[in-house]
């Protein structure tokens, strides 16, 4: 596949100042970072407005981001690579700052026991759930998952996302539902026995990001969860309660898939924040 950065970088440096070229060259990359740009629609530029505002970007940078890659767009547009820019019609999002969603280990416990394993849906559905906690995975990167990415005897799953490669091990139990879901129940489901697509629908064909969005919401209410759940929270939950249970930031970092180790130090920042609650609330000299 081509690279459509380093050829819209070319395209920056004989029509814009230095300063300029640096920052949209900036806000690109971040984005590749959540997403791979070359695909990427509508839904997945409002997913990132939001995945900013929770991190706490101003206003004015989601506005600058935006700008930045509807120039990229434009100029993929104008090269013939895509037929509209996905970036039209997406507005600057102006809400206050809110932390990331995160589940608790009960929250999890309930969401991932709420699929029922009898019928392929439910096997399909229990080992989509497993995998997206076992591996932080972005949604756009679990239903890009192929069947060859996955390594059952090793326990892992390759992620490949705008041409780079990351490994990232699974747990027993999703690993266990993964199996399940290949053995039993992929093969009843699938339409073309050459489709390549680890997860499918119903039709047999790729799981869309507005399909695993409606059964997430199901499950959601099934286990009985208020908080507002949605495949990033399983994400943010994942990146947590790593990080509170020893992991460093380098080896999140490279979990996630985050170009810019300060997109992993948020999740670092929010621990420190919550412990500082806690001293304020809990220690008798703090009041």
């Amino acid at each position: 596949m081509f690279d459509a950065i380093q050829e819209y970088k070319t395209f920056l440096e004989t029509k814009t100042s230095k300063n300029t070229q640096v920052s949209y060259l900036r806000d690109v990359r971040q984005f590749a970072g959540f997403c791979a740009p070359e695909t990427a629609a509508e839904g997945d530029i409002e997913a990132y407005t939001r995945w900013m505002t929770e991190r706490g970007k101003s206003s004015s940078t989601v506005t600058r981001s935006l700008a930045s890659l509807k120039s990229f767009y434009g100029f993929m547009c104008e090269k013939g690579y895509l037929d509209r820019n996905p970036v039209n019609g997406v507005a600057s999002v102006r809400t206050e700052r809110k932390s990331p969603q995160i589940l608790t280990g009960a929250e999890i416990d309930r969401l991932l026991l709420a699929p029922k394993c009898t019928d392929p849906k439910g096997v399909r559905d229990k080992a989509m759930l497993e995998v997206l906690y076992a591996t932080g995975l972005r949604v756009s990167e679990l239903i890009a998952l192929d069947a060859n990415d996955v390594n059952l005897s090793a326990r892992f799953i390759r992620c490949k996302t705008a041409g780079h490669e990351r490994v990232i091990p699974i747990y027993q139990d999703a690993a266990l539902a993964l199996t399940n879901y290949i053995n039993k129940s992929r093969s009843l489901m699938l339409h073309d026995p050459e489709e390549q697509a680890l997860f499918v629908n119903m039709s047999g064909e790729r799981m869309s990001r507005q399909g695993f969005w409606k059964i997430i919401k199901h499950y959601q209410a099934k286990a009985e969860i208020t908080k507002d759940t949605t495949p990033h929270t399983l994400r943010h939950s994942f990146a947590m309660h790593l990080l509170e249970n020893g992991a460093d930031l380098r080896s999140l970092q490279e979990m996630l898939g985050h170009a810019d180790i300060s997109s992993t130090q948020v999740y670092a920042n929010m621990i420190k924040s919550k412990l500082s609650d806690v001293y304020q609330r809990t220690h008798p000299r703090a009041k």
